[in-house]
């Protein structure tokens, strides 16, 4: 009989949480929660009301973006740069249920990087936004016009027309990088940046330990890649996002800002930003990329 009675006093504690747990889990899934608990081993069954939860409301509209939004991003590089400074970017997107690839250009012909681009787009499994930053918007104006791209984001990126080059239209509105002495080059033709001025011009919001890793990791960069030609570009056909970083010392922030009404882009800028705005401010690079997911079609 004590062992009874301890159950029966311990019950209402136990349904309390019961029901707690289970008010969490509607509110974490989204699902009503409608019925009784049935507890056994006290004699006979006793039961205990569970509170109906209803699923939240969602608008019709938020409901149709939701079903609609393009789930594939595919995100490329610039140049003196690789694949893994899309770490950020891609740990929000990836939260917020998107299939993410990035791809990881040589960098050793313009041809190859559009090709690589391509190749990564091919493994897509349905529409997507490609995304870029700096040079790597020049690969994704050539190679965006695959069947498969649904939308183009440039992040502080470059975004030529077809029949030019990036480092022409640079020649619009310098950058601090074009009036320095940063960009070094080899023997063989392959350009690069000064380690010790690397932090000044590509990275300065970032840590100097950070943009000192990124020096010594930089990918050269093939010189010939910056007056590579445009032979379609596919912001022409297809709708374009452009994020202006305010403080970019590689690409000037006008330049960027002139292809945006071009293109008739949608345009965000991030005040503050440096070149490296895609490491430094990943919120604000995914949002814009959210954006165009649910916008396009």
């Amino acid at each position: 009989m004590e062992r009874i009675l301890g159950r029966l006093v311990a019950f209402p504690r136990w349904a309390e949480d019961t029901t707690r747990h289970l008010r969490s889990f509607a509110r974490r899934t989204r699902l009503g929660v409608v019925g009784l608990i049935v507890i056994s081993g006290i004699g006979p069954l006793a039961v205990a009301p569970v509170a109906t939860l209803h699923e939240p409301s969602i608008s019709p509209a938020a409901a149709a973006t939701d079903e609609h939004r393009i789930r594939n991003i595919v995100l490329v590089h610039g140049a003196w740069a690789d694949g893994s400074g899309w770490k950020g970017v891609y740990d929000i997107l990836v939260k917020d249920g998107y299939n993410v690839s990035i791809v990881q250009e040589p960098e050793t012909s313009f041809k190859e990087d559009v090709a690589a681009t391509k190749r990564v787009l091919a493994q897509q499994d349905g529409p997507a936004i490609l995304v870029a930053h700096s040079y790597g918007g020049a690969v994704i104006t050539e190679a965006g016009t695959d069947p498969s791209v649904a939308g183009l984001v440039y992040v502080a990126a470059h975004m030529p027309d077809a029949g030019e080059n990036e480092a022409d239209n640079g020649k619009r509105f310098p950058s601090d990088l074009s009036k320095s002495t940063a960009i070094k080059k080899t023997g063989d033709g392959f350009t690069y940046l000064d380690p010790a001025q690397f932090h000044e011009y590509f990275a300065a919001d970032l840590p100097a330990a950070q943009a000192a890793f990124m020096a010594r990791s930089q990918v050269l960069n093939a010189a010939d890649n910056f007056k590579a030609v445009i032979t379609m570009a596919a912001w022409r056909s297809k709708p374009s996002w452009m994020l202006v970083a305010t403080k970019d010392r590689i690409i000037s922030p006008d330049l960027e800002r002139w292809y945006a009404t071009r293109a008739n882009s949608r345009k965000a800028e991030v005040v503050g930003a440096s070149h490296s705005v895609y490491v430094s401010r990943p919120k604000e690079v995914a949002a814009v990329i959210e954006e165009a997911a649910s916008q396009a079609r």
